[in-house]
């Protein structure tokens, strides 16, 4: 068999990140992974389901693992790295073109799984569905199937895998638009813009596992380096986004590595992080929230106060401070930082710290408001 990460060692991974998703038991399935969702898959492995021997059956099923493994993951904390299977390897170590076809029908439906359970990095304004990082993921998946039909000269699914990008890719156009174009959802518009850079990003990575064989020249020209060059396609929308995440948003881009240690917050879908900057009633949640003990909000004060020193340009993690004092007030944060260590506690009292937190959250998104303003110009 093809050498993979275990089935079991992945969804240990997702566990660890995402405890929250198995404290419902799944029964044993009489069915393939690939004809079920993503919570019902990983359940599933976790209950000792075994993939088939087929290599053909092996790969989709497992192609079904790492879609859900990436669903449930990516806007966790600790994101499971599977990226490179499903745009890339397992179109290529699959050799059946009717598998290609199954494969891709699986990556659809993957494409409506719900977010609430797994992400608080979605946002939606024109009514067309939420936009999030997801789908630059789905949208990379969607590469992978289009350059296997091309190479498989199946022009029918060829057809059916570019009406699916372009779908999906006029959707977030339109929801962008939808932000700028309506006043009062400036920063839904920040939000938005976030969202679509990335995932215009993962198109690319997904064409860079395509070689440089001429037959997918034309698949480059209409999807690659959208927030680049590339301004043709979709009016340009991506390539004015970019500029406005470049102006705006891009400090805001970090993985939250300084979050990451903290095990106290991978215990509810609660307490998953929005997109930032906006972090404000994110930090009032970690401040009250029940199942958060006054050692997690410690670790998670000191986390922030570290991160604001060693992420420059970020303004995500003062904002979450200021949400935390909001909740609990200053002699309650000093208090919560009384056992973690010296260095967070003298970070705090850093002065410019000190002048950002104070800033107000009206103060802080009129500034916000205007950058966008000034970015679209």
């Amino acid at each position: 068999m093809l050498d993979y990460i275990s089935p079991a060692t992945l969804v240990e991974w997702v566990e660890n990140t995402a405890p929250f998703l198995f404290l419902e038991p799944e029964p044993m399935p009489s069915v393939r992974l690939i004809d079920r969702d993503f919570l019902a898959i990983l359940r599933s492995v976790r209950q000792g389901y075994t993939l088939p021997e087929d290599q053909t059956a092996h790969i989709e099923d497992y192609f079904a693992l790492c879609l859900s493994a990436h669903h449930a993951t990516v806007a966790t904390f600790i994101p499971t790295d599977v990226d490179s299977k499903i745009r890339g390897l397992l179109w290529r170590d699959n050799k059946d073109p009717q598998s290609h076809r199954r494969m891709f029908e699986f990556a659809l439906k993957a494409m409506h799984w719900p977010l609430n359970g797994v992400s608080r990095r979605y946002t939606e304004v024109a009514g067309l569905g939420p936009v999030s990082g997801h789908n630059g993921e789905q949208l990379s998946v969607l590469m992978g199937a289009l350059q296997a039909f091309l190479k498989n000269d199946d022009k029918e699914y060829v057809e059916r895998a570019r009406t699916a990008i372009d779908e999906e890719l006029r959707r977030e156009t339109i929801e962008f638009v939808t932000a700028i174009e309506t006043k009062g959802l400036e920063i839904d518009a920040l939000r938005i813009t976030s969202s679509i850079t990335h995932n215009v990003g993962d198109v690319d990575q997904g064409l860079s596992y395509w070689s440089k064989h001429e037959m997918y020249d034309s698949v480059r020209k209409d999807y690659g380096r959208l927030a680049h060059e590339n301004t043709r396609p979709f009016g340009g929308v991506f390539a004015q986004a970019a500029r406005v995440y470049k102006k705006v948003m891009s400090a805001e881009g970090h993985r939250h590595y300084p979050l990451r240690s903290i095990r106290g917050l991978r215990q509810s879908p609660d307490l998953l992080l929005p997109l930032g900057p906006f972090f404000d009633d994110w930090g009032k949640l970690i401040a009250k929230h029940p199942g958060v003990d006054d050692e997690t909000r410690g670790e998670t004060l000191a986390a922030l106060v570290t991160g604001c020193r060693k992420i420059p340009g970020q303004k995500g993690y003062y904002r979450a401070i200021r949400g935390m004092l909001d909740a609990l007030g200053q002699s309650k944060l000093d208090a919560l930082l009384k056992y973690q260590g010296n260095a967070a506690r003298k970070d705090f009292e850093d002065p410019e710290l000190r002048k950002l937190v104070a800033v107000s959250l009206e103060s802080f998104e009129s500034s916000m408001k205007k950058a966008l303003k000034a970015a679209l110009v």
